[in-house]
């Protein structure tokens, strides 16, 4: 009787995972959106949220299960994670896109706006803590977001995004502001070197954030293991630090990359990185503050950075597994991140 009443007293709150296709009317128009709620998640903890935005012509659900399919960091990681779906463009063939083609009084910026604050009227949601990434479109829809909504994003990853000329004018950065991009140097829709009064090249846009964010000027480069060879490419990690608040600026370069998601369900792209885990193992070590590990010195606090304990290890289908020589598997840690690694013996 007493094991009953303890039970009664002390409630869990942790609800079930959790994937909804939720809607929302904003202006004039019925907006859609998937959420996934993780295990992990309690109504007592404040979680942050990640933002994940398609392409140019897609369409959320099909980024979600064919390319950025980040629910197993979630539910590890304890994020609450987001895919809305962009509107038809009757500019642009009926396309669904994040930026409008002229003439046009289409923004996006402001619903999602709206929805961060309807999300957070239902959920406890660390505000200081809220992400954004996206591929091609939706990368570039992402520099968007951080230029002029830096005052509700934290951090942002631009995969295989390009970003228009003009798209930096416009920019209010009130916060130290993480940028980490992944970016193929044969990209054919996004060229790694720009198009002349079009996009700008990924050297000028990481040089933007570079600027802005007072980080060093000669990044620290290593080479990341080409762990597959047969996919055609090698990935360069460029890391530009110590800005303010801490903040670092990345760009993992994939040379002879073409315009792709890296990830295991994108069998055609590199496989020697996993840009799901890539992106949130950055973007989960800042806030609107900059690094969470910054101390007072402005020197990053690398005992607090790097103190992790394994939970445990899984293959790419999320299942429980013990080293293998030869297969990728990921491991998973206390602080929220995930490292993809391949014993070869």
């Amino acid at each position: 009787m007493q094991k009953l009443l303890l039970l009664l007293c002390f409630p869990f709150f942790a609800l079930p995972q959790q994937l909804i296709n939720e809607n929302i009317f904003y202006d004039g128009n019925d907006r859609e959106y998937i959420i996934y709620i993780p295990q992990s998640y309690s109504t007592s903890i404040s979680s942050p949220i990640l933002f994940a935005f398609h392409g140019g012509n897609g369409y959320a659900i099909d980024f979600m299960n064919y390319e950025a399919d980040l629910r197993s960091i979630s539910d590890t990681a304890g994020f609450i994670l987001v895919y809305p779906q962009a509107l038809e463009d009757p500019n642009d063939g009926n396309s669904t896109n994040w930026l409008h083609k002229e003439p046009t009084n289409h923004k996006d910026i402001f619903f999602i706006e709206t929805l961060i604050d309807t999300i957070s009227s239902e959920y406890n949601i660390d505000l200081n803590r809220i992400y954004a990434c996206g591929y091609s479109l939706g990368g570039m829809f992402s520099y968007e977001l951080a230029c002029q909504l830096n005052h509700k994003i934290a951090a942002i990853a631009s995969v295989a995004g390009a970003a228009f000329y003009g798209a930096f004018a416009n920019c209010n950065i009130t916060h130290p502001t993480a940028v980490i991009t992944i970016n193929g140097t044969l990209d054919g829709t996004h060229p790694y070197n720009g198009l002349p009064n079009v996009y700008f090249s990924i050297p000028d846009i990481n040089n933007f954030w570079i600027n802005n964010n007072n980080t060093d000027v000669t990044p620290i480069i290593t080479q990341i293991p080409n762990s597959n060879v047969s996919d055609g490419s090698t990935v360069e990690r460029y890391s530009w630090q110590n800005g303010n608040g801490c903040v670092s600026i990345e760009e993992l370069k994939i040379v002879n990359g073409d315009h792709d998601w890296p990830s295991p369900l994108s069998f055609w792209a590199n496989q020697d990185i996993d840009a799901n885990v890539e992106l949130w193992n950055f973007l989960s070590k800042f806030d609107m503050n900059g690094l969470i590990a910054c101390n007072s010195t402005n020197q990053i606090d690398f005992d607090s950075v790097n103190s992790k304990n394994l939970i445990r290890v899984v293959d790419f289908l999320g299942r429980e597994s013990k080293d293998v020589n030869g297969k990728p598997l990921f491991y998973i840690y206390d602080d929220g991140t995930v490292e993809k690694k391949i014993i070869i013996e």
